[in-house]
């Protein structure tokens, strides 16, 4: 069981696909991520809900000055110590990004950074059944 106000978040959600992408402001992949994330996101916002989840960043002030120079138009999550992550299966990896569909259930975790929005359209297609 999750903690807090992610849980709640996703527990509103059912019914809808979910994409959670786990990211921490000190990953250099997650930073070249953020922008595609981003444009997928407000292109299939939509017919798929989008969350992010800002694991092991030591402190706040790091992930909060990444997301004013890449503004996401979903919400981010903090889980300092990667325990959130973890109870979602997430690995180890940064970045870690898991589809959750309809009914709630993962249905693919891509480890490791989504380097083109084709790419991350494609597996949202394939995993979620929603194409763009």
């Amino acid at each position: 069981v999750l903690d807090g106000a992610l849980d709640a978040r996703l527990q509103t959600l059912r019914g809808y696909p979910v994409v959670i992408n786990k990211w921490a402001s000190w990953c250099g992949p997650c930073r070249a991520e953020l922008p595609v994330l981003g444009r997928v996101a407000v292109s299939t916002g939509k017919q798929v809900a989008y969350l992010g989840l800002n694991a092991e960043d030591p402190n706040r002030s790091g992930a909060e000055r990444l997301l004013v120079q890449f503004p996401q138009s979903y919400p981010s999550y903090r889980d300092p110590k990667g325990k959130q992550a973890q109870q979602l299966g997430m690995g180890s990896v940064f970045p870690t990004t898991i589809f959750i569909d309809r009914r709630g259930r993962v249905a693919y975790l891509h480890q490791g950074p989504y380097d083109t929005e084709k790419a991350l359209r494609a597996d949202i297609a394939r995993y979620l059944g929603v194409s763009s």
